[in-house]
């Protein structure tokens, strides 16, 4: 039983860490990178859906992106949608594709982005400590129903903080990673 509950735990911080770079790709860098657009939410037919499902996003230069909408129809919404995300970017049509252009950030914008991103990465640690502390209640109610003895919930609870400081350390490397690229003009 305790090898379901470590695997199961791994699994579950696994996941946490890679929404955790799925979320660092929305977060603008001084470099245009097409996970900056991916969700913008687009009002399409009266129907909220991100553009990553409705057009292709490519990087064309370091600084630009091009939006090529599937639906010539869905241009203006398009347009509109990354408009109210307000990223700092700005937008030109050209027939059916959107040149998005994507300009330096200043000073005070990378300290108020790295300021989000540590904000982010503690929101994340609580989540990785929390998938922890079920864990252990897992192990404790296993062994107070005799399933396991008291040295394989010892044990188990040690592999798990062993497992909770990788992911977090990895977490902290992510971050640190994206801090660098963040303060790099």
């Amino acid at each position: 039983m305790p090898k379901d509950i470590f695997s199961d735990t791994e699994n579950k911080m696994q996941k946490a860490v890679e929404a955790f770079e799925r979320d660092l790709n929305s977060m603008r860098t001084g470099r245009a990178h097409p996970g900056l657009l991916e969700k913008v939410p687009v009002d399409y037919y009266g129907a909220i859906t991100p553009l990553q499902h409705l057009a292709s996003i490519s990087v064309p230069e370091t600084r630009s992106l091009l939006v090529q909408p599937f639906d010539r129809q869905a241009v203006g919404a398009v347009e509109k949608a990354i408009m109210r995300a307000d990223l700092g970017v700005s937008v030109r049509v050209d027939g059916t594709l959107l040149h998005v252009n994507v300009p330096m950030l200043t000073e005070e914008r990378r300290k108020d982005l790295v300021r989000q991103l540590k904000k982010r990465l503690e929101e994340e640690k609580v989540a990785v400590r929390n998938i922890r502390r079920e864990s252990l209640d897992l192990l404790k109610t296993e062994q107070k129903e005799h399933s396991i003895t008291e040295d394989e919930e010892r044990r188990g609870q040690n592999d798990i903080q062993k497992l909770t400081d990788r992911y977090i350390k990895e977490l902290e490397g992510i971050a640190e990673s994206r801090e660098r690229d963040l303060l790099t003009p």
